[in-house]
């Protein structure tokens, strides 16, 4: 990404918030057929030390991606959206696009069949909560076994990041508040985002 310092985020505590929020992730490797990218659900791995992150690949993406034998980079997209130049002042006439973006990199750790299995086990669990009548795995775990041979599960720990936080530091207070209206209808969480980075409460509007 573009180097700007005052865009950039440090703080893997950031990273983590970020990764929590944005679970659908995108999986980038230089393998030896050339660029092969794919997009898998990705959770933070709350027990590591480190900045970690657990997901799974279906069968055969692990081969296509030569997982475990290099680094690899999982892009990570928080909001973002169009930030047109009519909310800004007169003459200043050049639009943008705020985003809140990581780029994640490691070598993945392929894990053991019982390991996946707790894996795919974590996040059924983790987005079904959200459910009223939400399902689990264990439900008919002969089955759910038998299905995850068809996936890899993997554990990445981030040995370094690049993240951006792009929310139009660069404009004055008025601006930015005008800005941040617009975006309460049509993109909250990027409005919420840009309180957030302002010291605001992500609350107010």
């Amino acid at each position: 990404m573009r180097h700007t310092p005052h865009y950039l985020m440090t703080d893997p505590a950031e990273v983590a918030r970020l990764i929590r929020g944005n679970p659908w992730a995108t999986y980038v490797s230089s393998a030896a057929g050339g660029l092969v990218a794919s997009h898998y659900p990705t959770l933070l791995d709350e027990a590591a030390d480190e900045l970690t992150i657990l997901s799974h690949f279906g069968r055969p993406d692990e081969q296509l991606h030569e997982l475990g034998q290099h680094e690899v980079l999982v892009v990570v997209q928080g909001p973002h959206d169009y930030v047109s130049s009519s909310w800004y002042a007169e003459g200043d006439d050049i639009p943008t696009w705020n985003h809140v973006t990581a780029h994640l990199y490691g070598v993945p750790e392929i894990l053991s069949a019982e390991e996946n299995y707790e894996v795919l086990s974590r996040l059924t669990d983790h987005f079904e909560s959200g459910f009223e009548h939400g399902r689990s795995l264990s439900l008919d775990e002969q089955r759910s076994r038998r299905v995850a041979t068809g996936t890899v599960g993997l554990r990445m720990r981030v040995t370094r990041f690049d993240a951006r936080a792009k929310l139009s530091q660069n404009k004055t207070p008025e601006v930015a508040d005008r800005i941040m209206h617009e975006l309460d209808g049509r993109n909250p969480g990027l409005a919420a985002e840009m309180r957030r980075v302002r010291g605001e409460d992500a609350a107010a509007s």
